[in-house]
């Protein structure tokens, strides 16, 4: 294997609250071991049309503390075709990159190890994504800040439904994960959470609605996980025909779980995957995905952290039912 010299840094896909701080540590400890660091915008659009540019330790300073991505980001169709892939092999070769550190979920991931099996390049991921879905790391750049967005939402929420008597159903993000609306359910003491991993039927819909009068109260919250098919309008729906002496207010929450500055935990995870990827370049691994599992950084193989299935903690579920009673 030829010797890395140059190492390429993007951004792909949703972006999430850390995406910075993990530019900043890859840019870093990558100077501070003796790499080149080349940038690259806008994702694999990006590397296609050779949106490349070098990076010193000044184009990241102060940027540790900023939401979204520097480098922008997008979803590439064109990356997913093979002349878009020969686009950025070839912008690749152009740049003398050697190696690529992609920061992104599972499909930006998954774009990373076709490309790695394809063209032999080397290909390390970092995990951004607020949804917390890819399997080998306890926790994904983002997720922490989009969970605590929420809880200060809900709060806030909470106000009106008890000022009115409402029963709210909160929409939030996750896709086919629930790990965003179980573990804010139960930080913001919501009645219940309707999560991809558990599924409500007619009488568990039921069950903690008659909890709430049970307790005397005409207001609660119900924390659903985003669907196309069944997400908080469908619940909602279904409560104003089976419930109609209740009051009923649908919140999707939608993008503005994405921004915001990045809390600590996040900003310290990026820091800590971001030198995990120099330092994986420099032990010679390669197409694997960086994590932190039980507070050791972790080198995970692309091919698991994508298409093995995250455990999902299902006790948290017994923990809101017993608290919501």
């Amino acid at each position: 294997m030829a010797k890395i010299k140059t190492i390429g840094i993007m951004t792909s896909g949703g972006d999430s609250p850390g995406m910075n701080a993990a530019i900043r540590a890859v840019t870093r400890a990558g100077i501070c071991n003796g790499f080149n660091i080349k940038a690259i915008y806008r994702g694999y659009d990006g590397l296609i049309n050779d949106e490349v540019k070098p990076f010193t330790t000044e184009n990241v300073s102060g940027i540790i503390m900023q939401g979204g991505t520097i480098l922008r980001t997008a979803r590439s169709k064109e990356f997913m075709t093979p002349e878009g892939k020969e686009k950025a092999y070839a912008t690749l070769l152009k740049e003398e990159i050697d190696a690529l550190v992609v920061i992104g979920g599972n499909g930006s991931l998954t774009g990373a190890m076709q490309f790695a099996r394809e063209y032999d390049v080397c290909c390390i991921g970092l995990p951004g994504t607020i949804d917390n879905d890819l399997y080998g790391t306890d926790s994904t750049i983002g997720y922490d800040t989009t969970l605590n967005t929420i809880v200060e939402c809900v709060d806030r929420i909470r106000d009106t439904a008890q000022s009115h008597e409402r029963i709210f159903f909160v929409e939030v993000m996750g896709r086919d994960a629930g790990y965003l609306a179980q573990n804010s359910a139960i930080a913001s003491g919501a009645e219940a959470a309707i999560i991809p991993e558990d599924t409500t039927d007619v009488d568990q819909l039921a069950q903690f609605m008659e909890r709430g009068i049970r307790k005397s109260k005409k207001s609660c919250i119900v924390i659903v996980s985003e669907s196309p098919k069944c997400g908080a309008l469908y619940y909602a729906d279904r409560v104003k025909k089976e419930f109609p002496g209740y009051d009923v207010r649908v919140s999707i929450l939608g993008h503005l779980q994405r921004g915001g500055r990045p809390s600590a935990h996040d900003r310290i995870l990026a820091s800590r995957t971001g030198v995990g990827a120099i330092e994986a370049i420099m032990q010679g691994q390669r197409n694997v995905m960086v994590g932190v599992r039980n507070n050791e950084v972790v080198y995970v193989p692309l091919s698991e952290a994508i298409r093995s299935d995250k455990p999902f903690d299902r006790k948290l579920i017994k923990v809101l039912d017993d608290l919501s009673i």
